[in-house]
């Protein structure tokens, strides 16, 4: 659907995850209803969790899980500045404060929990990690400081569904985590979230504020399970439909496979790219990257721009993840420590092509044209 010779991202639907989708319609409950409730199912075994609460978007399940933490004005959250700015956003939509912390350096673009303690003060209520380009990150040390200052672990998840940190899933390691099923993403149906927790009081909270904070939904009555409803919360319309549940639980069961072979390509990448640039994101031995993002960094004296200039003009699609949160206007007066490593990274950084039917071919053409624009190839 694009004119690219490689994409960014790109996406191939199968005629059986079509005909998923097509049942939805033909069943004629297109609101939030059975298909969804056995998505969440699939999809809370998948990511290793005891709940699983659907969304209509990432930044909805964000959102519902800042609330369900109890986040509120006076609160503050550490976060990365080095993030979509959905993550920071989120924090924000409560009322509490976003602080931003460094990540860890130029090859290990995720959060720096030396900088995280620095920061953490009275008002911390909980630190909010984002697993970059679906590395796991510094999940323990994280860990351990919220533990020790007793506040939530949360996960923005958007790049990890399928990483793994010692053998467990990502989500596992946070109070509760938010994934996107956004079209560029490792699980995409176009729009939709979810909110994964093992938490029963985060994911109770969840389901009621997820649709008005409404007592009993349309499916509960259309069932006779329910006759009438209260509404007890202030809540939002962050449903997930029918079709969007259909295509995520069926193209759930090739995630793992598609996964792999991220994987496959992102040492393929790095092998070729081997002293073309200065570092791509470093692999960790405890874990097992979901590959969402391929991202290096160039030598201090390239031309970012010329350089995906030239990528563009072969065809090769790039981008830059991220702009740091910090430096937009509407979070430029949000406290932060300092940020010399974030700032670093996206000076220097590009986001290659990165998904799972790549071919060899394509691949080989992204490095062969980045190696000539940058004179090392």
């Amino acid at each position: 659907m694009s004119d690219w010779r490689v994409p960014l991202a790109d996406v191939v639907i199968t005629d059986a995850e079509l005909e998923e989708v097509m049942e939805a319609y033909r069943s004629g409950w297109l609101s939030m209803g059975p298909r969804t409730v056995a998505f969440e199912e699939a999809f809370a075994e998948y990511a290793g969790a005891r709940h699983a609460v659907a969304a209509s978007s990432g930044t909805a399940a964000l959102h519902l899980m800042c609330l369900a933490a109890g986040l509120g004005a006076g609160d503050e959250v550490i976060v990365p500045s080095l993030t979509f700015v959905a993550t920071v956003n989120a924090i924000r939509y409560t009322g509490a404060t976003p602080v931003f912390a460094d990540v860890v350096g130029p090859c290990e673009p995720w959060l720096s929990a030396e900088r995280c303690a620095e920061l953490a003060g009275p008002r911390t209520r909980a630190i909010l990690h984002m697993p970059y380009g679906g590395h796991p990150g510094q999940l323990d040390a994280l860990r351990s400081l919220a533990a020790e200052r007793d506040v939530p672990l949360l996960l923005d998840a958007a790049h990890a569904i399928g990483a793994r940190f010692r053998g467990a899933p990502v989500a596992t390691y946070g109070a509760a985590a938010a994934f996107s099923f956004f079209s560029n993403k490792n699980l995409p149906v176009g729009e939709g979230g979810a909110l994964t927790t093992d938490d029963d009081g985060i994911a109770q909270r969840t389901r009621l504020l997820r649709s008005h904070g409404m007592t009993a939904l349309s499916w509960d009555r259309a069932r006779g399970h329910a006759t009438g409803y209260d509404v007890v919360a202030l809540g939002h319309n962050y449903r997930m439909d029918e079709p969007r549940a259909a295509l995520g639980r069926a193209r759930l069961l090739t995630l793992d496979e598609e996964t792999a072979r991220r994987r496959e390509l992102d040492a393929r990448y790095r092998e070729r790219l081997a002293g073309v640039v200065d570092c791509a994101l470093a692999p960790d031995a405890d874990s097992e990257p979901a590959c969402h993002l391929f991202t290096v960094v160039l030598p201090e004296d390239a031309d970012r721009e010329a350089v995906r200039e030239r990528l563009v003009a072969a065809g090769v699609q790039t981008s830059v993840h991220y702009p740091p949160a910090h430096r937009f206007r509407i979070h430029a007066e949000c406290p932060a420590g300092p940020l010399p490593e974030t700032e670093r990274y996206a000076a220097r950084a590009v986001t290659l092509p990165m998904f799972a039917h790549m071919t060899e071919a394509q691949q080989d053409l992204v490095v062969a044209e980045l190696g000539a624009a940058l004179g090392r190839r």
